[in-house]
């Protein structure tokens, strides 16, 4: 089985239940949107929300999927950067008690929040301080943390730092990794779009999308942008929500369906997926059995709080895996 490296953001998630939308107009946040915050305005919002029901976790995009996949048992590791504060031994703990393999910079900085505000209909909305996450730089990186593995996924959040992105590209390649990237969230896509397409044109093996993220990127409506961007790499994802999912590699264009399960909190759905997805990849399964695994692990994800599943679900989510395997 392939080996899997994650690099992204390093966050503890605040996963915030809200009764209605004026929080969101009250902190001026874009209903669904990532926004990046200051340290002040992080600790404002936590403060007005204080009075609702909240949980916390290890977060951020490629986090989450690194998390996922050693639930899994599959080998998987993270690179990232965290405050020498609780926070940030939380975050540590949280990881390596999934299995994952975690190196991690220690900053004087405080350790990165990511306050995921989720309204009535699961939409969530995130408003994220990164902290000491941000301080992961170019220079953290090293081909001796990439050599035990086979694949690199990157979070699409890390291309506010280009030059960070460049060298985990070109440390993966060097190692003869193939790159899977998570486009991350339609407002990053639209901010640095020329980025976005010129990484993606020179590295990246296998693209995760949204519908929203695809039709920023291409311009197009789900089935044209996963052929655009498709023409763009090896494999291209567009998941479409309730819809399901679609996957291409070459001429062969897949349609995957969706759980019928009650959606409570969207939070992590679209990593969880690439976790599922990228596990039946490592394990050479065909493209369909890894999108079914993907859908299997987020709709595991969306009628719970937050990113985490428990473990007495993982045990249940492995044996299913293991029948699509088997099937």
């Amino acid at each position: 089985m392939k080996q899997i490296l994650g690099i992204g953001n390093a966050l503890v998630d605040v996963m915030t239940i809200i009764p209605d939308d004026s929080v969101l107009k009250k902190f001026e946040l874009p209903r669904g949107s990532m926004q990046l915050v200051d340290g002040t305005k992080s600790q404002l919002i936590k403060e007005g929300t204080s009075g609702f029901k909240r949980s916390l976790a290890s977060g951020g995009s490629a986090a989450n999927t690194i998390h996922g996949l050693a639930m899994l048992k599959a080998t998987a590791g993270f690179i990232g950067s965290v405050g020498n504060d609780e926070a940030g031994d939380f975050f540590e703990k949280d990881m390596k008690s999934a299995g994952a393999e975690t190196i991690l910079f220690r900053r004087s900085s405080v350790t990165g929040t990511a306050v995921a505000l989720i309204s009535p209909d699961s939409e969530r909305t995130f408003a994220t301080h990164l902290g000491a996450a941000v301080e992961l730089g170019p220079g953290d990186l090293k081909m001796e943390q990439f050599k035990p593995y086979n694949i690199l996924y990157l979070e699409g959040y890390l291309i506010n730092d280009r030059s960070l992105v460049e060298k985990a590209c070109m440390l993966a390649k060097e190692n003869n990794m193939e790159i899977a990237l998570d486009l991350a969230s339609f407002n990053v896509v639209e901010a640095k779009l020329d980025d976005f397409k010129d990484i993606l044109g020179k590295y990246v093996d296998i693209v995760f999308a949204n519908e929203e993220e695809a039709l920023v990127y291409t311009g197009m409506q789900p089935e044209l942008a996963l052929k655009k961007i498709g023409l763009q790499c090896k494999i291209a994802v567009v998941k479409t929500g309730k819809k399901g999912s679609l996957v291409m590699r070459g001429e062969e264009l897949i349609n995957i369906g969706s759980l019928e399960v009650e959606s409570l909190d969207t939070t992590g759905a679209g990593d969880l997926y690439a976790a599922g997805f990228l596990y039946g990849y490592a394990n050479d399964l065909p493209l369909e059995k890894c999108g079914v695994i993907g859908t299997l692990l987020a709709g595991n994800v969306i009628d719970i709080v937050g990113a985490k599943i428990s473990h007495k679900r993982w045990n249940n989510i492995r044996k299913k895996v293991s029948a699509v395997i088997k099937e």
